[in-house]
């Protein structure tokens, strides 16, 4: 039996894999800006702890990371979830706008990794599960700050595996695609204030069009995708990254492929940008 916190466990994902890991024997802490919003199923379990948690007020991260030390006596794995959108050409989102989306990605994953870091490192071990997206591997029109702040989550998850493994501690980023959630709702993700006509017709505003016409109609099932994230978790060595869903296979294939055909041409070049031993030079 291991102890799991999950943040932003009100709904989505977040709230499907605190169920995965109940149903798996766990003792589970679901963290939520607001615990009320957490469904009954959940709160009513004996296994549960409900906290108030909202990853961009630093002194309740730690609070509730002690809340659920003092309930469970340990955090085996975290599993940063908490998250928003934000959608809109780049030149149409302000610098507010902006921070305020890397606030929750970026700087609430890592303050809520850096309070539970010290428990983990007492322990001898742990696992870090920090939730990415396709769009942070492969950046795409109209989401240019939503894919910045998820390439910070990998690059992030990335380093800290480095960084934690001789303290027995395993960092992965799951990287899901579209899956059939509330992430498209007003209240998950952000419209910019100003919209340039412009835009109309191009990549940027095809993807906003897209969004309003996909909401609640994506194809990954969110139970299934967190079943196969806590399977995974749940295993004994964690991947660096996770592809969830058929189309972040997809995507990850055609970017990979793109990215290796556009650099062979330019290997030897590159390379020859090395300064020259001069020993060798004059010989």
């Amino acid at each position: 039996m291991s102890v799991w916190l999950v943040t932003g466990a009100s709904r989505g994902l977040g709230v499907e894999i605190a169920r995965a890991a109940v149903a798996g024997g766990e003792k589970v802490a679901v963290a939520a800006r607001r615990p009320d919003s957490v469904p009954e199923d959940i709160r009513e379990s004996e296994e549960v702890l409900t906290v108030g948690l909202d990853v961009t007020d630093t002194d309740q991260i730690y609070r509730a990371v002690e809340e659920v030390v003092g309930k469970f006596g340990r955090i085996d794995v975290l599993v940063n979830n908490a998250g928003r959108g934000l959608l809109g050409a780049l030149e149409e989102i302000s610098d507010a706008e902006a921070r305020s989306l890397f606030d929750v990605n970026v700087f609430g994953l890592i303050n809520t990794t850096r309070a539970v870091l010290p428990h983990m490192r007492t322990a001898g071990g742990g696992k870090l599960v920090h939730i990415g997206s396709r769009s942070g591997f492969e950046g795409e029109p109209g989401v240019s700050m939503y894919s910045a702040s998820k390439a910070a989550v990998a690059g992030v998850s990335e380093a800290l595996a480095a960084e934690l493994e001789p303290f027995g501690i395993q960092s992965m980023v799951v990287e899901p695609g579209v899956f059939r959630t509330d992430f498209l709702d007003a209240s998950s993700v952000q419209l910019p204030e100003r919209r340039i006509p412009d835009y109309d017709g191009t990549p940027a505003h095809v993807t906003l069009d897209w969004a309003g016409e996909a909401n609640h109609t994506q194809l990954g099932d969110p139970v299934k995708g967190a079943a196969f994230i806590y399977q995974v978790t749940s295993g004994e060595t964690l991947p660096l990254h996770l592809p969830v869903g058929a189309d972040a296979f997809e995507r990850r294939e055609v970017m990979t492929a793109r990215i290796a055909r556009e650099i062979a041409p330019l290997h030897a070049a590159s390379a020859a940008t090395a300064y020259v031993d001069a020993e060798r030079a004059d010989s």
